[in-house]
């Protein structure tokens, strides 16, 4: 039924230096705002922005919402997600709405809310063209 956009590529946050990291048996209360990656196997109660990119650790627990370029979802969420790239894998949890351009949820994972793609400019043109 859907098939893998060959032009699409898959996030690498796990390719890249992450600067923060919430281990396990943390919990912050609180906004985060950041311009890096930031991993979280910890549990944070608040908002998160950053530029870089969350990746939440299969035991991490996020209560509030993430704005982020890329994210990388094994843990649980509570909250919206905002994102140009998402990815929710099989031991991932979202309960609340996602904003994303581009989505990839692994067989198993959990998503409960709305979710709005925006189209890219440029399947809007081609569009046009055949018109």
């Amino acid at each position: 039924m859907f098939k893998k956009n060959k032009g699409a590529k898959s996030l690498d946050l796990n390719q890249q230096e992450i600067t923060t990291l919430i281990g396990p048996g943390y919990e912050i209360v609180g906004e985060i705002n950041g311009k890096s990656v930031i991993r979280i196997d910890g549990k944070v109660t608040g908002n998160i922005t950053t530029d870089g990119g969350v990746i939440l650790g299969d035991k991490g627990v996020i209560i509030g919402n993430i704005k982020t370029k890329s994210a990388i979802i094994y843990g649980t969420i509570s909250g919206n997600v905002t994102a140009l790239q998402l990815e929710i894998k099989k031991t991932g949890i979202v309960n609340g709405d996602i904003n994303t351009e581009t989505l990839e949820i692994e067989l198993g994972a959990q998503y409960n809310g709305n979710l709005k793609m925006k189209q890219l400019v440029k399947t809007e043109e081609k569009v046009l063209k055949a018109v």
